[in-house]
């Protein structure tokens, strides 16, 4: 049976459209049940709409406090019944308690190699290091911000001349397609968070293959 997700976002959504396109495949471990938004405009909504996902906005602003606003989404999240979610661009903080809830089951990607360059603007500040080389994250959410046990990595080179926005695109592409081999290898339950470390089970060597393509 496959597993249900929902996903989160705060914009176009584009890793969402990349998770939406690997759901189509019938051998895929997963569907898409619902997309979940903080912003009422964000226009990966329409595009949730689109492929026949139920599209959700909870907006922040209408909520006293983050509180409030994280049991709405939780009583959002109750009706469709999601065994994992997926944070794909969700601008907005979670609250230990949230991330408690849904310990292990709740994964995110970030555009860099973690534990290097957590938080905001990743591309403009891998510029601003000279590093060589800079790429993105899959990892389970924990209370600390892009500080949970790695999934996997991608790898992208820095080439002289870049700028934030060609670098970005540079890595946005081996984000999507990380991001759908991670969520593939979590609902199979090859990939596991076990005591705040990452287990893994039954890899094939398919499945190692995929890993190291990167």
């Amino acid at each position: 049976m496959k597993k249900r997700v929902a996903v989160l976002i705060s914009g176009r959504g584009s890793n969402m459209s990349a998770l939406i396109e690997a759901c189509k495949d019938p051998a895929y471990p997963a569907e898409i049940v619902a997309v979940l938004s903080n912003k009422p405009d964000a226009a990966g909504l329409e595009v949730a709409k689109s492929h026949g996902i139920e599209a959700i906005a909870v907006p922040q602003k209408e909520y006293a406090s983050r509180t409030a606003h994280e049991e709405a989404i939780n009583a959002e999240l109750a009706h469709v019944a999601p065994d994992i979610i997926c944070l794909a661009g969700y601008m907005r903080l979670m609250s230990a308690d949230f991330v408690a809830r849904w310990e292990g089951r709740m994964i995110n990607i970030h555009p860099s190699l973690l534990p290097l360059f957590k938080g905001l603007d990743s591309h403009a500040r891998v510029l601003e290091s000279g590093m060589r080389v800079h790429g993105c994250t899959v990892h389970f959410v924990t209370a600390e911000m892009d500080g949970g046990p790695i999934i996997a990595q991608a790898v992208v080179p820095v080439k002289a001349g870049d700028t934030e926005d060609t670098l970005s695109a540079r890595v946005l592409i081996v984000e999507h397609k990380l991001y759908p081999l991670a969520l593939k290898l979590v609902a199979e339950g090859k990939v596991r968070m076990v005591e705040g470390r990452i287990a893994y089970s039954s890899l094939t060597e398919g499945d190692r293959t995929a890993l190291s393509a990167f």
